[in-house]
């Protein structure tokens, strides 16, 4: 916008009528507006050319690509059309046999790959193929001169991804198309790179379970032993050792097993508030058949173990806390029962 001291400071001619003076002055600013007009525009034109704003996306600044081509298709017009436009900064290596090519792409690093499709002495399609078979994810993009609709979905299959017809694509499109490109693959190697990393972390947690059931059952065992050391001592009759493949739950009636197998899944859902009944009532059944402690805990491993197979790692976590929870208030309760009853 011009200010008045602008306008006041615009040179006008002495000696001249009013009225020209006026005329004069009116002219110098409108020439004024317009010069400075121009510069905002040429300004915000630049801008626009060097960072191009997009909510889906940028362009990189500048890029390191390698163009495979032949001598029938030099690459001085690709260049200077990417020099036409600002918004990147493309480096092009020129390579003009597809194995010299394949070779420095195994050797070196190269942001995208342009090939030219110029068949039979170059095959873009074949190219791409081999490129991609090495195992390499780099943006990779065809430039031709067959229309788009034959051409642009062979390039898809074989993993190119894109197609530019020669002579219609604009330095602003291979850009994009580039950018575009660029951002895929990257998305992509994050996605791998948190995929494997969730892998791992469910290897680490099916670990850490298997080791919960490793020490549960080895309470077991010691509680086991024990048993049998009392047995051993009282009776004062050599008895064979603890033999880990004994199964006390196999003494159980099958009737509590599918009892707290089911209260062991209601239990892991809905918490103890509102199960109250349903485990006295287990804990009433387990008495009465005179259960032992090495039978309850073999019980309990037997089921968990059952119930967590196939579960991920923070399933499985929450499970076992529940199923601790379950073991430890069934047992609270049976020796309870035991102390009233005289045992």
């Amino acid at each position: 916008m011009v200010g008045r001291r602008s306008l006041c400071s615009l040179p006008t001619l002495q000696g001249q009528p009013h009225s020209g003076r006026s005329r004069l002055c009116a002219a110098g600013a409108l020439k004024y507006i317009a010069v400075v007009s121009s510069s905002l525009s040429k300004r915000s034109a630049d801008f626009r050319q060097v960072a191009p704003l997009s909510p889906w996306g940028s362009l990189p600044q500048a890029v390191r690509a390698l163009y495979v081509t032949t001598p029938a298709f030099p690459a001085g017009p690709l260049a200077d059309l990417l020099a036409t436009d600002r918004a990147m900064t493309v480096s092009l290596d020129v390579c003009l046999a597809a194995q010299v090519a394949l070779g420095r792409l195994r050797d070196e690093s190269f942001d995208v790959v342009l090939v030219q499709h110029a068949p039979p002495e170059l095959d873009a399609l074949e190219f791409v193929e081999a490129h991609r078979s090495t195992g390499a994810d780099g943006p990779l993009l065809v430039l031709g001169r067959q229309p788009e609709s034959i051409l642009a979905p062979l390039c898809y299959e074989v993993g190119a991804d894109a197609y530019l017809v020669e002579g219609q694509a604009s330095a602003r499109q291979i850009a994009w198309a580039i950018g575009r490109a660029t951002q895929w693959h990257a998305l992509v190697r994050d996605n791998r790179r948190l995929r494997d990393l969730e892998r791992k972390r469910v290897r680490l947690e099916h670990g850490e379970a298997e080791r919960l059931l490793a020490q549960q059952r080895g309470v077991l065992c010691g509680l086991e032993e024990l048993s049998r050391g009392n047995d051993l001592k009282a009776a004062n009759d050599p008895l064979p050792a603890f033999a880990p493949e004994f199964d006390p739950a196999t003494n159980m009636p099958a009737s509590l097993i599918t009892g707290y197998r089911e209260l062991l899944r209601a239990y892991v859902i809905m918490g103890s508030g509102n199960l109250a009944a349903e485990t006295t009532a287990l804990v009433l059944a387990l008495a009465e058949a005179n259960s032992s402690a090495p039978q309850v805990m073999y019980l309990h491993v037997l089921v968990l173990e059952e119930t967590i197979r196939g579960l991920g790692g923070r399933s499985a976590r929450h499970v076992m806390a529940r199923a601790d929870l379950l073991v430890l208030e069934v047992m609270a309760q049976l020796v309870e029962r035991y102390r009233q009853s005289g045992f």
